[in-house]
C-alpha cells in the first residue's frame, strides 16, 4: 500500500468543504492523521464519530507547528484571524491553503497576517458544494471531477504549489489556475450574482402578505432557481462583502439587461424578447453539453 503523502493535516472549519477534504485524502490513503478546530464543539464531536477526523484540537501551537498541510475552511470573514492566530507557530514546512471562494480578500489578509510566512499559503478555491452544511454534510466524493481554482502567489515555490495541487489531486478534483484577480471577476459573474438574485426573489416573495398563496402554486423552475437561497446565510454575506467591486460590476451589467427586457415587454417588442431568449437559451445548450 502506498505510504500517504501527508502525515498530518489539520482543518480550521469541519463542515462541507473541511470534512470533505478529510475524508477525500481518507479514501485516497493519502493522510495518516487528521486534527480538527472549530467553533462548534458538538459539530467536532459529530466530526470525530464520523471518522472525519481523528483529534479535536485543542492547542493551536502544538498542532500547526508539525503539521504537513493546514487547510482553512472557514467563511472567507474568519481567515484573517486565523491566519494570525496560526503564524507564529507555523513550522517551517507546514503548508496552507484554503476553500474560500473569494481570493483576492484571502489573499490580501494572508499578506498581512503571514508576513514572512506567506510563501507558505498557496490559496485555492474548490468548485464544490451543496445546500446543507456542518461535518454530517461531508463526503468523501465531493470533489471527484470538479474543478479546484489555485491562485499561486509570487513568492510560492514550484514544490510549494505542487503539494498543494497533489493534495485536491488526491481528492479526484482538476486543478485549474488563475490569478486572484482573474477567479473574483469570474466568479462574480457565474457564481456570486446567481446567488444574489436568488437569495433576493426569495426575500422580496418573504416580504409579501400572499407570499403563502404564491409558493402554494411555485413548481419545479421555483424550485430549481432559488434552490442555492437554502445555502449558508454567514457564507454568502461574507463572500458578497469580499467582492463586492466585482459584484456591484456585475450587478450594473444585469440590471442593464434587465432595463432592456423591461423596455421590450413595455413595448410589447416579441421579436426582441424571443432573440433575447433564443441567444440564452442556445449558450446554455452549448455550456450543457460539454458539461
Amino acid at each position: 500500500m502506498t505510504a500517504p503523502k501527508f502525515k498530518k493535516i489539520v482543518i480550521f472549519g469541519v463542515g462541507l468543504i473541511g470534512g470533505s477534504f478529510a475524508l477525500a485524502l481518507r479514501k485516497a490513503g493519502a493522510v495518516s492523521e487528521v486534527v480538527g478546530f472549530g467553533r462548534s464543539a458538538g459539530n467536532l464531536q459529530q466530526a470525530r464519530q464520523l471518522g472525519i477526523i481523528d483529534r479535536i484540537g485543542e492547542d493551536v501551537a502544538e498542532e500547526v507547528g508539525d503539521a504537513d498541510l493546514v487547510l482553512l475552511a472557514t467563511p472567507v470573514g474568519q481567515m484573517a484571524a486565523l491566519m494570525a492566530r496560526i503564524a507564529p507557530h507555523l513550522g517551517t514546512y507546514t503548508l496552507i491553503t484554503d476553500g474560500g471562494s473569494t481570493k483576492s480578500d484571502v489573499v490580501r489578509d494572508a499578506y498581512a497576517q503571514l508576513g514572512s510566512k506567506v510563501a507558505q499559503f498557496v490559496p485555492a478555491h474548490p468548485i464544490a458544494g451543496a445546500e446543507l452544511s456542518g461535518a454530517v454534510a461531508a463526503g468523501a466524493d465531493l470533489y471527484a471531477g470538479k474543478k479546484i481554482i489555485l491562485t499561486p502567489l509570487p513568492e510560492n515555490s514550484p514544490n510549494s504549489v505542487a503539494r498543494v495541487q497533489a493534495a485536491w489531486q488526491a481528492c479526484g478534483a482538476n486543478i485549474h489556475k488563475l490569478t486572484h484577480v482573474e477567479h473574483d471577476a469570474v466568479f462574480a459573474a457565474v457564481s456570486h450574482l446567481p446567488h444574489l438574485l436568488s437569495f433576493a426573489l426569495v426575500h422580496d416573495l418573504a416580504q409579501r402578505d400572499n407570499r403563502d398563496l404564491l409558493l402554494s402554486f411555485a413548481a419545479s423552475g421555483f424550485r430549481d432557481f432559488t434552490r442555492i437561497a437554502a445555502s449558508s446565510p454567514e457564507m454568502w454575506r461574507d463572500i458578497c462583502l469580499s467582492n463586492r467591486e466585482a459584484l456591484l460590476k456585475e450587478l450594473q451589467i444585469y440590471t442593464a439587461e434587465l432595463n432592456r427586457m423591461s423596455a421590450a415587454l413595455e413595448a410589447g417588442d416579441a421579436a426582441q424578447l424571443e432573440q433575447t431568449f433564443h441567444a440564452a437559451r442556445e449558450l446554455r445548450a452549448a455550456w450543457t453539453e460539454k458539461q
